[in-house]
Protein backbone atom coordinates (compact mmCIF):
# COMPACT_ATOMS: atom_id res chain seq x y z
CA UNK A 1 0.00 0.00 0.00
CA UNK A 2 1.67 3.05 -0.85
CA UNK A 3 2.00 5.76 1.67
CA UNK A 4 0.87 9.32 1.28
CA UNK A 5 3.42 11.09 3.03
CA UNK A 6 2.05 14.61 4.40
CA UNK A 7 4.38 17.50 4.75
CA UNK A 8 3.74 20.87 6.25
CA UNK A 9 5.07 23.31 3.72
CA UNK A 10 6.31 26.63 4.94
CA UNK A 11 5.68 28.60 2.25
CA UNK A 12 8.75 30.37 0.01
CA UNK A 13 11.23 32.64 1.42
CA UNK A 14 14.33 33.01 4.47
CA UNK A 15 14.34 35.05 7.44
CA UNK A 16 16.80 37.20 9.19
CA UNK A 17 17.51 38.20 12.87
CA UNK A 18 18.68 41.52 12.84
CA UNK A 19 17.61 44.89 11.83
CA UNK A 20 19.51 45.80 8.49
CA UNK A 21 19.02 47.52 4.98
CA UNK A 22 18.23 45.12 2.24
CA UNK A 23 18.83 46.86 -1.57
CA UNK A 24 18.81 44.21 -4.73
CA UNK A 25 17.89 45.37 -7.85
CA UNK A 26 14.84 43.49 -10.16
CA UNK A 27 14.90 39.79 -9.67
CA UNK A 28 15.56 38.27 -12.76
CA UNK A 29 14.00 34.78 -11.59
CA UNK A 30 10.46 35.80 -12.34
CA UNK A 31 10.64 38.03 -15.31
CA UNK A 32 8.90 41.14 -15.88
CA UNK A 33 5.05 41.63 -15.16
CA UNK A 34 2.87 43.90 -16.17
CA UNK A 35 0.57 46.57 -14.08
CA UNK A 36 -2.25 45.45 -12.59
CA UNK A 37 -5.07 46.56 -14.92
CA UNK A 38 -8.42 47.89 -13.61
CA UNK A 39 -10.74 45.63 -14.12
CA UNK A 40 -14.17 46.92 -16.11
CA UNK A 41 -17.11 44.41 -15.99
CA UNK A 42 -19.34 44.46 -19.34
CA UNK A 43 -22.76 45.84 -18.49
CA UNK A 44 -24.12 42.77 -19.99
CA UNK A 45 -22.61 40.74 -17.90
CA UNK A 46 -25.46 39.23 -15.13
CA UNK A 47 -23.07 39.22 -11.61
CA UNK A 48 -25.38 38.08 -8.78
CA UNK A 49 -24.64 40.16 -5.31
CA UNK A 50 -21.88 37.54 -4.06
CA UNK A 51 -19.81 38.05 -7.29
CA UNK A 52 -20.26 41.63 -6.65
CA UNK A 53 -19.11 42.31 -3.22
CA UNK A 54 -15.95 40.14 -4.36
CA UNK A 55 -15.03 41.88 -7.24
CA UNK A 56 -15.40 44.62 -5.25
CA UNK A 57 -13.36 43.49 -2.26
CA UNK A 58 -10.56 42.46 -4.95
CA UNK A 59 -10.50 46.04 -6.32
CA UNK A 60 -9.89 48.04 -3.47
CA UNK A 61 -7.11 45.40 -1.82
CA UNK A 62 -5.29 44.58 -4.64
CA UNK A 63 -3.79 48.10 -4.51
CA UNK A 64 -2.51 47.53 -0.74
CA UNK A 65 -0.84 43.85 -1.83
CA UNK A 66 2.64 43.79 -3.02
CA UNK A 67 5.19 41.33 -4.36
CA UNK A 68 8.24 40.67 -2.76
CA UNK A 69 11.09 38.99 -3.93
CA UNK A 70 13.97 37.94 -2.17
CA UNK A 71 18.02 37.76 -2.55
CA UNK A 72 20.86 36.15 -1.23
CA UNK A 73 24.62 36.91 -1.09
CA UNK A 74 26.65 34.18 -2.77
CA UNK A 75 30.70 34.21 -3.09
CA UNK A 76 32.95 32.90 -5.60
CA UNK A 77 36.23 31.61 -5.06
CA UNK A 78 37.64 35.14 -5.51
CA UNK A 79 35.16 36.12 -2.50
CA UNK A 80 33.26 38.22 -4.89
CA UNK A 81 29.54 38.93 -3.44
CA UNK A 82 26.49 37.98 -5.82
CA UNK A 83 23.38 38.52 -5.33
CA UNK A 84 20.90 35.77 -6.73
CA UNK A 85 17.74 35.34 -6.42
CA UNK A 86 16.29 33.14 -3.35
CA UNK A 87 12.53 33.40 -3.04
CA UNK A 88 9.41 35.20 -3.37
CA UNK A 89 6.37 35.84 -1.32
CA UNK A 90 3.68 38.12 -0.60
CA UNK A 91 2.82 41.70 1.79
CA UNK A 92 0.46 44.17 2.75
CA UNK A 93 0.68 47.65 3.55
CA UNK A 94 0.09 48.52 7.51
CA UNK A 95 0.32 51.51 7.19
CA UNK A 96 0.91 55.28 5.82
CA UNK A 97 4.28 55.56 6.77
CA UNK A 98 5.52 52.91 4.06
CA UNK A 99 5.31 49.68 6.36
CA UNK A 100 4.87 46.22 4.69
CA UNK A 101 3.73 42.84 7.09
CA UNK A 102 4.87 40.01 5.42
CA UNK A 103 6.13 36.18 7.30
CA UNK A 104 9.39 36.15 9.20
CA UNK A 105 10.14 32.64 7.11
CA UNK A 106 9.57 34.94 3.52
CA UNK A 107 12.80 36.77 4.24
CA UNK A 108 15.03 33.79 6.51
CA UNK A 109 18.41 34.19 5.27
CA UNK A 110 17.82 37.11 2.37
CA UNK A 111 20.71 39.60 1.76
CA UNK A 112 17.91 41.93 -0.07
CA UNK A 113 14.65 42.13 -0.54
CA UNK A 114 12.57 44.16 -3.31
CA UNK A 115 8.95 44.84 -3.36
CA UNK A 116 6.89 44.95 -6.56
CA UNK A 117 4.18 47.98 -6.33
CA UNK A 118 1.08 47.26 -8.22
CA UNK A 119 2.23 49.51 -11.03
CA UNK A 120 5.07 47.16 -11.54
CA UNK A 121 7.68 49.20 -10.51
CA UNK A 122 10.54 47.47 -7.87
CA UNK A 123 11.88 49.35 -5.26
CA UNK A 124 13.97 48.33 -2.79
CA UNK A 125 13.26 47.24 0.97
CA UNK A 126 14.46 47.54 4.42
CA UNK A 127 13.91 44.89 7.32
CA UNK A 128 12.35 46.72 10.26
CA UNK A 129 11.83 43.56 12.44
CA UNK A 130 11.25 40.13 12.68
CA UNK A 131 9.18 37.74 15.28
CA UNK A 132 10.04 34.04 14.41
CA UNK A 133 7.80 32.95 17.38
CA UNK A 134 4.83 34.38 15.89
CA UNK A 135 6.21 34.17 11.88
CA UNK A 136 5.70 37.42 11.15
CA UNK A 137 8.50 40.49 9.86
CA UNK A 138 7.99 44.06 9.18
CA UNK A 139 9.50 45.60 5.88
CA UNK A 140 9.92 49.52 5.40
CA UNK A 141 9.51 51.00 1.58
CA UNK A 142 10.65 54.28 1.78
CA UNK A 143 8.33 57.19 0.06
CA UNK A 144 5.87 54.45 -0.15
CA UNK A 145 2.49 55.74 -1.23
CA UNK A 146 -0.09 53.16 -0.82
CA UNK A 147 -3.30 52.95 1.06
CA UNK A 148 -3.10 50.36 4.06
CA UNK A 149 -5.88 47.52 4.32
CA UNK A 150 -8.14 47.99 6.76
CA UNK A 151 -8.42 45.48 9.93
CA UNK A 152 -11.03 43.60 11.52
CA UNK A 153 -10.39 41.72 14.76
CA UNK A 154 -9.71 37.90 14.66
CA UNK A 155 -11.59 37.17 18.42
CA UNK A 156 -15.04 36.98 16.56
CA UNK A 157 -14.23 35.19 13.51
CA UNK A 158 -16.60 31.59 13.30
CA UNK A 159 -16.13 28.54 11.43
CA UNK A 160 -18.02 28.51 7.93
CA UNK A 161 -17.56 32.48 7.48
CA UNK A 162 -16.23 33.93 4.36
CA UNK A 163 -12.38 34.19 4.01
CA UNK A 164 -10.56 35.54 0.71
CA UNK A 165 -6.61 35.00 -0.05
CA UNK A 166 -4.44 37.50 -2.07
CA UNK A 167 -1.03 37.17 -3.24
CA UNK A 168 1.45 36.10 -5.61
CA UNK A 169 1.17 31.74 -5.56
CA UNK A 170 4.28 30.53 -7.81
CA UNK A 171 5.54 34.77 -8.73
CA UNK A 172 1.64 34.93 -10.44
CA UNK A 173 1.12 38.61 -9.02
CA UNK A 174 -2.25 39.86 -7.78
CA UNK A 175 -4.21 36.54 -7.43
CA UNK A 176 -7.52 35.85 -5.41
CA UNK A 177 -8.89 32.81 -4.05
CA UNK A 178 -11.92 32.68 -2.06
CA UNK A 179 -13.02 30.21 0.44
CA UNK A 180 -14.39 30.12 4.40
CA UNK A 181 -12.78 29.38 7.73
CA UNK A 182 -12.67 26.05 8.20
CA UNK A 183 -11.13 25.70 11.72
CA UNK A 184 -9.93 27.78 14.56
CA UNK A 185 -6.74 27.92 17.14
CA UNK A 186 -4.93 25.59 14.98
CA UNK A 187 -1.55 24.51 16.35
CA UNK A 188 1.70 24.14 14.34
CA UNK A 189 5.04 23.95 14.95
CA UNK A 190 7.45 26.74 14.78
CA UNK A 191 11.03 28.15 15.16
CA UNK A 192 12.61 28.24 18.49
CA UNK A 193 11.17 24.94 19.35
CA UNK A 194 7.75 27.05 20.52
CA UNK A 195 4.20 26.20 18.61
CA UNK A 196 2.33 28.50 16.84
CA UNK A 197 -0.79 28.81 18.15
CA UNK A 198 -4.32 30.44 17.82
CA UNK A 199 -4.01 29.84 13.82
CA UNK A 200 -7.01 30.30 11.41
CA UNK A 201 -7.13 27.55 9.08
CA UNK A 202 -8.53 28.13 5.58
CA UNK A 203 -9.94 25.97 2.58
CA UNK A 204 -9.32 29.01 0.05
CA UNK A 205 -6.34 28.00 -1.44
CA UNK A 206 -2.71 28.94 -0.41
CA UNK A 207 0.33 27.98 -2.38
CA UNK A 208 3.99 28.85 -2.60
CA UNK A 209 4.14 32.30 -2.54
CA UNK A 210 0.77 33.61 -0.98
CA UNK A 211 2.40 33.61 2.47
CA UNK A 212 2.20 37.18 4.18
CA UNK A 213 -0.54 38.22 2.06
CA UNK A 214 -3.51 39.07 3.74
CA UNK A 215 -6.53 37.10 4.50
CA UNK A 216 -9.74 38.74 4.48
CA UNK A 217 -13.60 38.46 5.51
CA UNK A 218 -16.46 39.59 3.43
CA UNK A 219 -15.93 43.24 4.26
CA UNK A 220 -12.41 43.58 2.82
CA UNK A 221 -11.15 43.46 5.88
CA UNK A 222 -7.93 42.18 7.21
CA UNK A 223 -8.48 38.76 9.49
CA UNK A 224 -5.20 37.23 9.11
CA UNK A 225 -1.44 36.80 7.53
CA UNK A 226 -1.45 33.83 5.23
CA UNK A 227 1.68 32.10 6.35
CA UNK A 228 1.59 27.93 5.43
CA UNK A 229 -0.26 25.33 3.95
CA UNK A 230 -0.56 21.51 4.90
CA UNK A 231 -0.11 18.94 1.76
CA UNK A 232 0.52 15.90 1.24
CA UNK A 233 1.75 17.02 -2.71
CA UNK A 234 3.60 20.11 -1.87
CA UNK A 235 0.34 22.47 -3.36
CA UNK A 236 -2.77 23.58 -1.80
CA UNK A 237 -4.98 20.56 -0.99
CA UNK A 238 -7.53 22.78 0.64
CA UNK A 239 -5.75 23.40 4.24
CA UNK A 240 -3.87 26.64 4.59
CA UNK A 241 -3.47 28.34 7.69
CA UNK A 242 -3.71 32.44 8.69
CA UNK A 243 -1.55 34.39 11.69
CA UNK A 244 -5.24 36.00 13.35
CA UNK A 245 -5.17 39.47 13.07
CA UNK A 246 -5.44 40.21 16.60
CA UNK A 247 -1.71 38.59 16.98
CA UNK A 248 -0.35 40.62 14.43
CA UNK A 249 -2.26 43.87 16.06
CA UNK A 250 0.32 42.88 19.27
CA UNK A 251 3.18 42.29 17.66
CA UNK A 252 3.44 44.17 14.52
CA UNK A 253 3.71 47.62 16.16
CA UNK A 254 6.48 46.19 18.61
CA UNK A 255 8.30 45.25 15.69
CA UNK A 256 7.84 49.03 13.77
CA UNK A 257 9.21 50.24 17.39
CA UNK A 258 12.17 48.41 18.28
CA UNK A 259 12.79 45.80 15.63
CA UNK A 260 11.54 42.64 17.98
CA UNK A 261 8.87 41.35 20.23
CA UNK A 262 8.90 41.34 24.04
CA UNK A 263 5.78 39.44 25.36
CA UNK A 264 4.85 40.35 28.89
CA UNK A 265 6.43 38.42 31.60
CA UNK A 266 5.22 37.47 35.31
CA UNK A 267 8.94 38.04 36.26
CA UNK A 268 9.34 33.82 37.65
CA UNK A 269 12.09 31.42 36.78
CA UNK A 270 10.89 28.41 35.71
CA UNK A 271 12.33 24.88 33.90
CA UNK A 272 10.19 22.88 32.37
CA UNK A 273 12.54 19.47 33.35
CA UNK A 274 11.56 20.58 37.24
CA UNK A 275 7.86 20.24 35.64
CA UNK A 276 8.15 17.07 34.18
CA UNK A 277 9.71 15.74 37.48
CA UNK A 278 7.13 17.02 39.49
CA UNK A 279 4.12 15.20 37.81
CA UNK A 280 5.80 12.28 37.77
CA UNK A 281 5.99 12.80 41.93
CA UNK A 282 2.39 12.64 41.71
CA UNK A 283 1.91 16.66 41.29
CA UNK A 284 -1.29 17.75 39.34
CA UNK A 285 0.39 19.56 35.94
CA UNK A 286 1.20 23.18 36.19
CA UNK A 287 4.30 25.38 36.16
CA UNK A 288 6.52 25.06 39.50
CA UNK A 289 7.99 28.87 40.36
CA UNK A 290 12.04 28.40 40.92
CA UNK A 291 12.27 32.08 41.59
CA UNK A 292 10.93 35.73 41.56
CA UNK A 293 12.98 38.47 40.35
CA UNK A 294 13.63 41.38 42.71
CA UNK A 295 10.82 44.12 41.95
CA UNK A 296 8.93 42.01 39.18
CA UNK A 297 5.08 41.32 39.54
CA UNK A 298 5.33 37.59 40.69
CA UNK A 299 7.49 39.01 43.65
CA UNK A 300 5.34 42.10 44.37
CA UNK A 301 2.36 39.70 45.17
CA UNK A 302 4.34 37.23 47.28
CA UNK A 303 4.87 34.26 45.16
CA UNK A 304 6.71 31.22 46.59
CA UNK A 305 9.57 29.55 45.14
CA UNK A 306 10.77 26.18 45.80
CA UNK A 307 13.67 26.51 47.97
CA UNK A 308 16.49 23.89 49.30
CA UNK A 309 15.60 22.05 52.59
CA UNK A 310 16.86 19.73 54.96
CA UNK A 311 15.05 16.96 53.22
CA UNK A 312 15.54 17.69 49.59
CA UNK A 313 13.31 20.49 47.59
CA UNK A 314 10.47 22.19 48.94
CA UNK A 315 7.87 22.84 46.39
CA UNK A 316 7.37 26.27 45.87
CA UNK A 317 3.78 27.64 44.30
CA UNK A 318 2.67 25.65 40.95
CA UNK A 319 1.08 27.69 38.05
CA UNK A 320 -2.59 26.17 37.40
CA UNK A 321 -4.53 28.32 35.11
CA UNK A 322 -3.97 31.85 34.00
CA UNK A 323 -7.32 33.84 33.95
CA UNK A 324 -9.41 30.97 32.22
CA UNK A 325 -6.68 29.30 30.49
CA UNK A 326 -5.49 25.92 32.15
CA UNK A 327 -1.61 25.80 32.30
CA UNK A 328 0.16 22.10 31.54
CA UNK A 329 3.15 23.39 31.06
CA UNK A 330 5.54 26.45 29.83
CA UNK A 331 3.90 26.34 26.41
CA UNK A 332 0.84 26.81 28.24
CA UNK A 333 1.69 29.47 30.09
CA UNK A 334 3.75 31.42 27.26
CA UNK A 335 0.86 31.24 24.86
CA UNK A 336 -1.55 32.77 28.21
CA UNK A 337 0.69 35.38 28.35
CA UNK A 338 1.50 36.41 24.95
CA UNK A 339 -2.35 36.65 24.53
CA UNK A 340 -2.37 39.87 27.22
CA UNK A 341 -0.48 43.38 27.11
CA UNK A 342 2.41 44.82 29.35
CA UNK A 343 0.08 46.66 32.37
CA UNK A 344 -3.01 44.21 31.81
CA UNK A 345 -4.12 42.46 35.51
CA UNK A 346 -3.99 38.44 35.40
CA UNK A 347 -5.66 36.08 38.18
CA UNK A 348 -2.96 32.88 38.47
CA UNK A 349 -4.59 29.91 40.07
CA UNK A 350 -1.94 28.13 42.38
CA UNK A 351 -1.26 24.90 44.07
CA UNK A 352 -0.01 26.01 47.78
CA UNK A 353 0.59 23.69 50.30
CA UNK A 354 -2.10 21.34 49.31
CA UNK A 355 -4.68 23.81 48.74
CA UNK A 356 -5.73 25.84 45.45
CA UNK A 357 -5.48 30.04 45.43
CA UNK A 358 -6.03 32.41 43.59
CA UNK A 359 -3.13 35.52 42.92
CA UNK A 360 -4.43 38.76 41.12
CA UNK A 361 -1.39 40.49 39.55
Amino acid sequence: MTKIRAILLIVFGLAVGAVITLTVERAPDTGPMPPALAQTPSPSADFDAEELRTISIFEKAQASVVFISMTQRRRDMFQMGVDVPSGTGSGFVWDDEGHVVTNAHVIRGASGATVRLPGGQDVPAQLVGVAPEHDLAVLRVPGLEMRPLPRATSAGLLVGQRAIAIGNPFGLDFTLTTGVVSALDRTLPGEQGRPIRGLIQTDAAINPGNSGGPLLNSSGQVIGVNTAIYSPSGASAGIGFAVPMDTVARVVPQLITTGRYAPPVLGIELDPRIDAMMQQAGFPPGVMVLGTQPGGPAALVGLRPARLGAEGIIPGDLIMALDDARIGGLDDLSAALDARRVGDTVVLTILRDGDEVEVSL
